[in-house]
């Protein structure tokens, strides 16, 4: 059963021996080689290409999305150019991952997905902008290997995290204009304000901020000095502060799922030094304490109780029926094209949905991350999206047991990376915000994260499994 596990999840993977016999990989990769022994820029492709990283970061929650594809699209050139002029040697070879390879083919089903699609001119368009997320992706697994280099992202997006969230925490104490109807009109909170910051949007401001709450929380055991650890402990409290004061029932959801993990696994990462009692009840006693906090805020706090109380009030509450509706029309969708989809992106799903849609009930997406992919490029899709998944995770855990060993804190990332994909896809299951770029940049990094931290199984490894009776 270890070797069918192994072989699911590509663990014994050896991209080297692949690329070594892949006639596109001898053909494209190093042809400009030559050129990079002479060029100056090349020679620093790693810093330049972390300084681009470093613009769309920096600019994702400020600047328009028209603005942020440039960016991608010079991240995307850049990363051309550094793999065509990459020397054939071992240690690029190894660069290339599992999550890599299962990109590749997420990437590919959406191509066919696309060459099938009704709507072929809008769905083209859409490819489009998923091939600039995933070379996106790229490009910071790439980046993301130098420790120097990670450490620099993580801690930018930080400092633009804690700007986006103090403008947010004005807002409210002093007060915004609500830009859009965001709380139903009936329900006592429909005064309250709701935090939106630079972003225009309070679900948007959420989930742009939950990587930024589980980093700064993490931050507080990587970091070393106690003014960095202190800076840390500031940034966790104000961007958790503003997250809650969102009203985002979606990313208070994504908010408990991603706090949950970041403590479970800490709890792993320091159990093999605990007491026996403590290594036995610490869990518990954390998770408990977690729940109890959330009840008497759900009770004392008039707020959080509304907002709660409204996620389990159906069709009562308008935010609810209103994603019902448009549940019940993407349904139909996929059940008229249930095997590769209609096409990936809003755009042919905008051509499509007002076919299915109920009227009243327009919308720009399925608000759902599983529903989009879904009906954007059938079952198929979401096999692949869903094995992307199960090999991301899988090698962020087979990473941190190594890191655990040797005790080095740079592998507390991986617990943030992990912990952030988990309420990302929680908050996601119920809005619609993943595929926006400020979000979806964000994805896409923490996934490149882990796969920057992969290494190859070692032979001796491999051979034991093949050797394990399953």
């Amino acid at each position: 059963m270890n070797l069918v596990w192994q072989r699911f999840t590509l663990s014994s993977l050896a991209p080297k021996e692949y690329l070594a016999t892949s006639y596109l990989h001898r053909s494209l990769v190093g042809l400009l080689r030559s050129w990079r022994q002479t060029s100056v820029l090349i020679q620093w492709g790693d810093t330049i290409a972390a300084a681009l990283l470093s613009l769309v970061y920096t600019l994702a929650p400020f600047a328009s999305s028209t603005l942020v594809g440039l960016l991608l699209v010079a991240c995307v050139g850049f990363w051309l150019l550094l793999t065509l002029s990459d020397e054939a040697t071992p240690a690029n070879t190894s660069t290339v991952t599992p999550i890599h390879l299962l990109v590749l083919l997420y990437w590919g089903v959406a191509v066919v997905a696309t060459a099938l699609s009704e709507v072929k001119k809008a769905a083209l368009s859409d490819l489009g902008t998923l091939t600039l997320y995933l070379l996106l992706f790229a490009l910071c697994a790439r980046v993301l290997r130098s420790p120097r280099l990670r450490s620099w992202i993580i801690t930018l997006y930080l400092h633009i995290s804690l700007i986006v969230s103090i403008y947010g925490l004005r807002q409210w104490f002093f007060g915004a204009t609500a830009l859009a109807t965001w709380v139903d009109p009936e329900s006592p909170l429909s005064k309250t304000t709701r935090v939106y910051s630079y972003l225009g949007n309070p679900n948007l401001l959420a989930g742009y901020l939950l990587p930024a709450v589980v980093f700064s929380l993490v931050a507080i055991f990587v970091w070393q000095s106690w003014i960095r650890k202190a800076l840390a402990l500031t940034m966790f409290i104000v961007n958790s502060a503003c997250l809650i004061l969102t009203f985002s029932r979606g990313g208070w959801i994504g908010l408990v799922v991603a706090v949950w993990a970041v403590m479970a696994l800490l709890f792993y990462w320091w159990s093999a030094e605990m007491p026996a009692f403590w290594r036995t009840w610490a869990l518990p006693v954390i998770m408990c304490s977690l729940i109890g906090i959330l009840v008497l805020a759900v009770i004392f706090v008039d707020p959080v109780r509304i907002r709660v109380v409204s996620i389990f009030a159906d069709r009562k509450d308008s935010s609810n029926n209103f994603r019902r509706n448009v549940w019940d029309a993407v349904f139909k969708m996929i059940r008229d094209r249930p095997i590769i989809g209609i096409g990936p992106g809003h755009n042919s799903f905008n051509n499509i949905y007002p076919r299915y849609q109920q009227p009243r009930f327009t919308a720009l997406s399925a608000y759902s991350i599983f529903l989009e992919v879904t009906v954007e490029t059938g079952f198929v899709g979401l096999a692949c999206f869903l094995w992307l998944l199960i090999v991301t995770f899988n090698t962020a855990f087979v990473q941190i047991g190594h890191w655990r060993q040797s005790r080095g804190t740079e592998g507390l990332w991986l617990i943030g990376a992990i912990a952030t994909l988990l309420g990302m896809l929680a908050h996601g299951t119920v809005d619609t915000i993943w595929f926006r770029p400020e979000v979806n940049t964000l994805w896409w990094l923490m996934v490149a994260l882990i796969a920057s931290y992969w290494k190859p199984m070692a032979i001796d490894q491999t051979q034991e499994l093949e050797t394990t009776p399953n």
